[in-house]
């Protein structure tokens, strides 16, 4: 049972019944569970009503009378100071009853231990120390100080591995530190793109802005005590695995120069969205204004007044151009393809008045919002994008719930643009939704129907030195290019010149644009060598991408455990493990939508093969990843 607590602040039981007030009910019903262990709480009249949209009523469809009773019985709890949590961990059985509880919606069963694990109820690898006789005698060279590369080496401070972080940037953060364009934010609620041992941020909103996550990851780099352990402004400039000492052989390049060392491990944290994509446009280099990728925005630019290209309708670009709008005098868009943009109420609002307080004083409420944040933006999109053999219209859609999707975003289109027609039909893609990366509305469609934005769909020919021709032969002038052009996305840690036995490159291996990877982890011939957020580990269907790394993080270490533990110099992972595993993938992703040919999308290859993203459900890849398999790997000894 939990310590017990005082009550809040030595508030009164109507001041903290009036604090209740701003809680999200399914929520709070799942923390009275808890303090109460009564589950007549998991019964009508107390059922949440299912909610599918990303922010959710707070009710949860609950009548004012339950909400009241609710809110009456958390109150003389908390200001009860003899009273404790009943249940702390509810064990799998129950768990899986909470949670259908809480989302209204018959959850399965097997996401029960991953989000016990997640939330805490549950110890989990990754917050643990190793239990060795000897000490760990493999040291970790990390590469990349961003979400990732934190994570990781976090959990081997904890377990005692001895390690080092290098990152080419002079502070944390990696793509959350270079990419500062106005608007820049997360698309996956802000409670589940945190990590689960750190201190829980005090997000301020749904959907945090860029600046508050890369404040928070600074944050972190200080709680988990990695400052003295990352090496800043210093870039990998290759990498070579050598077999009479087992070791990785690298060259660094710092602000002491270019040196030598070695490691026993070598780990790629770069992530995906490390090397900006810049089109090959004629005239290009011949423009006499500023070009400014998205990704490598100046700290001081100011684009007050002037008349502005922006290349690019993607994810950057929808959140760059509302913004921009804002100052310039005129706007010019080229669009090379539409893109479908999902309507969210609430994308940008505040979490309301008095949340942190209920994080504060609830016991498990902070964890139950998590939950039910992760779980709304998580694994229940992944059926609808299944293809079906019948489905006569594979053009437009891949089944039947995918073509409703479709109507649902083309009504939103309609709605939004209904005074400009040419405007609709410019911005109605022709692709299956979430056929490429579902973008989000941060006021796209409104900012496109002001005066003195232009959306270009004519191919551009070239650039001039004062503006852009597009193919019709119309020029456009303008002072500034802003590039929302994107990353290269499929080189990944090929891009660090890693080259593994018998002096094999993996950008070789790969072909330069076909990544592969065991658990998009390791690969063959490449022996104590980890990518994390590597080939197919991308989350195509919503989930978070700290999730991600945090069950990346708990394999590797896993590796080192065994390595340490049976006094063996290198894993290598067998190829035959490797081959079948890629071919599973490629078979799972042979019948899901970012194969259908109607749309050409940054998550294929040259040769139409998925690299980025993964076709599991996210609690499929969490069990894939908690323990490692040593039957598939090769043992290298000393």
């Amino acid at each position: 049972m939990e310590e017990l607590r005082e009550a809040p602040n030595g508030l009164s039981k109507e001041q903290i019944r009036r604090r209740l007030e701003a809680a999200d009910h399914r929520v709070l019903l799942m923390s009275l569970f808890h303090m109460t262990g009564d589950e007549k709480w998991l019964q009508e009249p107390y059922s949440p009503v299912r909610d599918a949209r990303l922010v959710p009523d707070p009710s949860a469809g609950l009548s004012t009378e339950v909400r009241e009773e609710i809110r009456d019985a958390i109150a003389k709890h908390l200001v009860d100071p003899e009273v404790g949590t009943a249940i702390d961990d509810p064990g799998d059985q129950l768990m899986a009853r909470m949670m259908s509880v809480c989302t209204g919606q018959a959850v399965p069963p097997e996401y029960a231990d991953m989000f016990r694990e997640d939330m805490g109820f549950q110890p989990d690898r990754l917050n643990s120390q190793l239990d060795l006789d000897d000490p760990v005698s493999h040291d970790v060279l990390v590469v990349g100080a961003g979400v990732s590369g934190l994570v990781l080496g976090a959990a081997l401070k904890r377990a005692g591995v001895p390690f080092t972080i290098v990152d080419r940037n002079n502070e944390v953060g990696g793509t959350w530190l270079e990419n500062r364009y106005p608007g820049v934010g997360v698309d996956t609620p802000s409670h589940a793109y945190c990590y689960r041992d750190a201190k829980r941020p005090q997000w301020s909103r749904y959907f945090s802005l860029g600046e508050e996550v890369q404040s928070y990851l600074v944050a972190c780099s200080q709680e988990f005590g990695l400052r003295d352990r990352i090496e800043f402004s210093t870039t990998l400039i290759s990498a070579q695995w050598n077999d009479t000492d087992r070791r990785w052989h690298v060259i660094l390049e710092g602000p002491r120069g270019r040196e030598e060392r070695t490691t026993s491990v070598l780990v790629s944290a770069i992530g995906i969205f490390n090397a900006p994509s810049t089109p090959n446009i004629p005239g290009l280099d011949q423009f006499a204004g500023s070009i400014v990728h998205s990704a490598r925005w100046p700290q001081n630019l100011d684009l007050t007044g002037r008349r502005v290209a922006v290349i690019g309708t993607g994810a950057s670009a929808v959140q760059i151009v509302p913004q921009l709008s804002q100052a310039v005098s005129a706007l010019h868009i080229f669009q090379r393809s539409p893109q479908w943009i999902r309507p969210i109420e609430g994308y940008r609002d505040r979490l309301p008045q008095g949340t942190q307080w209920l994080f504060k004083n609830v016991p498990h409420y902070e964890d139950w919002f998590r939950f039910s944040m992760f779980w709304r933006y998580g694994d229940g999109l992944l059926p609808s994008l299944r293809k079906d053999p019948e489905w006569p219209h594979a053009e437009r859609s891949v089944n039947v719930r995918n073509d409703r999707h479709r109507q649902e975003l083309t009504d939103y289109i309609e709605k939004k643009l209904s005074t400009r027609p040419n405007l609709i039909e410019a911005c109605t893609p022709a692709y299956p939704p979430y056929g490429k990366r579902i973008l989000l509305d941060t006021g796209w469609y409104d900012t496109l129907l002001e005066d003195h934005v232009h959306l270009l769909d004519t191919p551009i020919e070239r650039v001039d030195a004062g503006g852009v021709v597009t193919v019709d032969g119309e020029r456009h002038e303008v002072d500034d290019i802003v590039l929302a052009t994107g990353f290269d996305v499929t080189k990944l840690a090929a891009s660090l010149n890693v080259t593994g036995r018998d002096g094999r490159s993996l950008s070789k291996v790969w072909h330069g644009d076909n990544p592969t990877g065991y658990l998009g982890i390791t690969v063959p011939g490449f022996p104590n060598f980890f990518c994390m957020l590597g080939p197919n580990t991308g989350l195509g269907h919503g989930g978070s991408a700290v999730f991600q790394s945090e069950s990346q993080a708990r394999y590797i270490l896993d590796c080192l455990t065994q390595l340490s533990c049976r006094g063996v110099a290198a894993l290598d992972v067998k190829q035959d493990v490797h081959d079948e595993y890629v071919r599973r993938v490629d078979e799972e992703h042979s019948q899901l939508i970012w194969t259908n040919p109607a749309m050409s999308t940054y998550y294929r290859n040259s040769r139409g093969r998925v690299v980025t993203v993964m076709p599991w459900r996210i609690v499929d890849y969490w069990r894939m990843t908690h323990d490692v398999s040593m039957s598939d790997y090769e043992v290298i000894p000393w």
